[in-house]
């Protein structure tokens, strides 16, 4: 897993609530068997029609937010059904951060363990940051160290568990956190012999 200190990305603005797992990567996509490769498949029903041709009308086939790597959400995202997938296509798309009210429980540990910053703030900044960032005009910088977020001078600080944030910070994921224990397992595998 790649370490994530900061991000400094522009914003885009997914002004729905409850966005399931089906909805970030659809069922049909579900077969391969690497972590990458998903992101072409994100949201894939609300971006492409029947034909396979882009959407004029989903927002995140504009040009504002090719470069987009902070999703600002609505309430409950990442409920449904427990897909990993969901994670892997957003990260794999270029989404390292993911700001909502609230997320489904297994989607944001999936997230954290995958990678991305998800961060808890309240409705009212929620919808602020929507109009800004429809407006196309919100960037952001997160500071996972210091636990806050930038937007222009104003600093909001964000809660996320120390476990999470030193898995991330440092680029682990849980084999890189058994190999921390690698002497002891060592050990104990020898004493077994």
């Amino acid at each position: 897993m790649e370490a994530i200190q900061r991000h400094r990305g522009v914003v885009y603005p997914l002004n729905r609530t409850n966005v399931d797992t089906d909805q970030i990567i659809p069922k049909q996509f579900l077969k391969r068997i690497e972590r990458t490769g998903f992101g072409q498949y994100l949201f894939y029903h609300w971006r492409f029609d029947d034909d396979g041709e882009l959407r004029k009308n989903f927002n995140l086939n504009d040009k504002r937010y090719e470069d987009a790597s902070i999703v600002v959400a609505g309430e409950n995202f990442g409920c449904g059904s427990s897909r990993e997938h969901a994670p892997w296509a957003l990260l794999d798309f270029g989404f390292r951060v993911i700001i909502a009210p609230s997320f489904a429980d297994i989607f944001y540990n999936n997230a954290l363990k995958n990678g991305i910053i998800v961060i808890q703030v309240k409705e009212e900044l929620v919808n602020q940051w929507l109009k800004k960032a429809e407006r196309g005009e919100l960037i952001l910088d997160v500071d996972l160290e210091k636990q806050q977020i930038m937007d222009r001078g104003m600093v909001y600080p964000f809660q996320i568990p120390e476990y999470h944030k030193q898995k991330l910070i440092n680029g682990w994921d849980d084999i890189a956190l058994t190999l921390q224990h690698e002497e002891k397992i060592a050990r104990y595998e020898k004493s077994m012999q």
